[in-house]
């Protein structure tokens, strides 16, 4: 893709809404997008802004309860989803994003396990809100935008209401059924408000599309045969300028443990299967806990304050193996472990896996001071505070395998935002980083050197800007612009395992260790049409980190961190048409290519992979609204085919795209509302993304064939 094929697009797009903008002068969309940090409306901020309100979601939900794919559907510069518990590799616009719940960062900067998409159950969720692109509004982590889960509010009624869920591949095999319950409250008492609630949900195995059985992940984690369980409360008080509000969610995640995988073939089109057999080691497993009190005033010397106090609580359970990476003579034999392979020199591998342990806590402190002395100018300034505590272990020998990490921040901020011309709104503002890493001595593993490294406390700072400007040619119709930084934190704890990390005679964290940031630079350019008849949107972006870090897959299926120039760009669009009072149709387009720097000359010259970037990817939908409040959508996705090239120009991966489709329907029954949803409605048989563009023979995985869904909610 060619940014000079985009820009001719941006003006045949420009043309055709121009038009439009002279039939017809609705007015442009109004929502507050909380996660901008000045709760400004859609049509001020100038970046890429999605927001996935709570009828689209339920859409959605009718098809699938997994968030990565929801995602996808309705932003398609997402990836796939990989169908596991697992969403390493799930990148928006080619680098990962900072998911939080309510403001509070799910990602682990330290440690990324690739567990910060499973940390809560979709039912507790009002709306998301995705800002496109890199910035660092709320700090570390959001290189390729921010994913914001809203959750629910209390309604103001004493209401309850009971759903429940089940689905099935149509193949109806008796170990494929999963089903749902979920109990939600809702009551205010004069200036007390609260709502709860209760889920619980439990995967049967996935089939696909010839009704085998697809493999299980046992290394990274698998979300077929499981359950979870998710208990959500949110107290809230209204002073009279003031309101304070608690939120807590905790959710659980188990797998079963009783299916074990057979390795396939790439080679021979072989895709990797299961078969039930309990797994030698503990069963992969979430234990997320979030937790957030908030006070805002809404008048303090004609300022608005807002603080939140924050904690994450993450403990997370890989799948086991028999990897030569785990293998020390010192426990070989020994009676607790269940030996495996023979390693190339005689060794006797053993079955072993590894824990995350991620403990965050995190202060935000905002003022935001509204048209400054009648100058138009808005402020928003604060300051964020933050402390992460992380450590990696091996759970059948009690091995260290990521030492216990503490990382401290503390980042004050600035943003302005005035309106020179009433067409006209200009924003920008500045983030000052200060970070601090504190690493005690440790060992590395013995496949890693067995090397006694010291330990340091490595810091850095950083200076990050951000300016942007949008223009209302007329009400429907806006041009904007952007520039922006984001940062985050090359996977530390993927480093300090490494032992190549450390190639000194006598190795320290402080003499080997470069503890600098992933910087992003995010430009964009886009246009909006809000019209009676058609809202479209375009955005055109490139992003630039000098000094990136990609994933890297080894023999074992873990990732190294590789620290390298890289280079992405790409388009989104799409457009609505609204056919009468009943019929909506419309596509989402995003197109993306990316390269990093694999000599280090500083020039890209090879393809990022599918662990780094997304397919490019239509999504077209068809929804009706019928009588008597019954309504139904049928969409598309087509993942386009690709291939990855070295810098010689020898191909070294290739993705064959294909076409998934999927149907919903919703209609009132009994004061409730029943659902019904098909996903992959033609039973498409394909290679999801990530298997065939990360190919290797143990997670060589099919995606899910045809699998009906049936859902029914009820307020009482």
């Amino acid at each position: 893709m060619k940014f000079t094929r985009s820009l001719v697009a941006l003006s045949v797009l420009s043309g055709l809404a121009a038009q439009a903008a002279y039939a017809k002068e609705p007015q442009m969309e109004t929502m507050v997008i909380t996660s901008s940090r000045m709760e400004k409306p859609l049509s001020a901020i100038p970046n890429t802004v999605t927001v996935i309100d709570q009828e689209q979601l339920k859409q959605q939900l009718a098809t699938t309860r997994d968030l990565s794919t929801i995602l996808g559907n309705l932003a398609p510069s997402f990836s796939p989803s990989r169908q596991k518990m697992t969403n390493t590799g799930e990148t928006l616009r080619g680098r990962a994003p900072l998911i939080m719940i309510d403001g509070v960062p799910q990602s682990n900067p330290l440690r990324s396990g690739g567990r910060s998409g499973q940390t809560i159950d979709p039912m507790m969720i009002e709306r998301i809100e995705i800002i496109h692109g890199a910035n660092a509004m709320h700090g570390l982590g959001a290189q390729g935008g921010i994913i914001n889960y809203i959750t629910k509010k209390p309604s103001g009624d004493n209401e309850s209401r009971v759903s429940f869920d089940l689905s099935s591949p149509t193949s109806f095999e008796s170990d494929s059924l999963s089903f749902g319950a979920n109990y939600a409250f809702s009551g205010q008492s004069g200036n007390l408000d609260m709502l709860g609630s209760v889920g619980y949900h439990s995967n049967g195995v996935y089939y696909d599309a010839n009704d085998d059985v697809i493999g299980v992940d046992t290394t990274q984690g698998e979300s077929m045969d499981s359950q979870s369980k998710d208990f959500f409360l949110k107290l809230g008080y209204e002073f009279s300028e003031s309101r304070l509000e608690l939120m807590v969610n905790h959710y659980d995640m188990d797998n079963n443990g009783d299916w074990m995988p057979v390795k396939g073939s790439v080679a021979t089109d072989t895709p990797t299967s299961a078969v039930k057999q309990k797994q030698p080691w503990q069963a992969a497993n979430n234990k997320v806990t979030t937790s957030s009190l908030t006070y805002k005033h809404r008048n303090i010397a004609g300022q608005q304050l807002e603080l939140q106090l924050f904690n994450q609580n993450f403990k997370g359970v890989y799948g086991g193996g028999c990897f030569g990476s785990f293998y020390d003579p010192a426990f070989e034999g020994a009676a607790n472990l269940t030996t495996c392979d023979t390693g190339a020199n005689g060794e006797q591998y053993f079955y072993d896996q590894s824990r995350n342990k991620s403990n965050k806590w995190g202060l935000k402190a905002s003022m935001i001071a509204n048209n400054l002395a009648d100058s138009g100018v808005d402020l928003a300034y604060g300051v964020d505070l933050f402390s992460d505590t992380t450590e990696q272990d091996l759970v059948q020998t009690g091995r260290s395998w990521v030492p216990e990490t503490r990382y401290d921040n503390i980042a004050p901020y600035a943003q302005l935002s005035f309106s020179p011309l009433d067409a006209l709104t200009i924003s920008g503002g500045v983030r000052y980083e200060y970070a601090k890493l504190k690493v005690d001595d440790f060992q590395t593993l013995w496949a890693s050197g067995h090397k006694q490294v010291a330990g340091g406390e490595p810091d850095f700072n950083e200076t990050l800007f951000n300016i942007g400007a949008s223009y209302n040619f007329s009400s429907a119709l806006r041009l904007y612009t952007s520039y922006s930084q984001g940062f985050g934190m090359a996977d530390i704890g993927r480093i300090l395992r490494d032992g190549n990390s450390f190639p000194d005679q006598n190795p320290s964290v402080e003499g080997s260790l470069t503890l600098e940031p992933v910087v992003t630079d995010n430009y964009e350019l886009g246009l909006d049409y809000q019209g009676e008849l058609l809202a479209a949107k375009l955005a055109l972006y490139r992003s630039e980190a000098k000094l990136g870090a990609r994933l890297a897959l080894n023999e074992d299926g873990f990732y190294n961190v590789k620290r390298e120039k890289s280079v992405i760009q790409g388009l989104e669009a799409n457009v609505t048409a609204y056919l009468g009072n009943d019929d909506d149709l419309g596509l989402n387009l995003a197109l993306q290519q990316g390269e990093y720097d694999s000599n280090k000359d500083g020039s890209t010259d090879t393809d990022l992979d599918g662990a780094n970037i997304a397919p490019n990817r239509l999504n077209l939908f068809w929804e009706h609204r019928f009588d008597a409040e019954m309504s139904g959508r049928i969409q598309a996705n087509y993942y386009m085919d690709r291939s990855f090239k070295k810098a010689n120009g020898e191909e070294y991966a290739e993705f064959d795209g294909y076409v998934t489709v999927d149907a919903s329907f919703s209609m009132p029954l009994y004061q409730g509302t029943l659902t019904l949803g098909l996903q992959n409605l033609l039973n498409k048989d394909y290679y999801s993304y990530y298997s065939q563009t990360m190919a290797n023979n143990n997670r060589y995985f099919k995606g899910m064939g045809r699998t009906v869904s049936i859902g029914f909610s009820l307020p009482f």
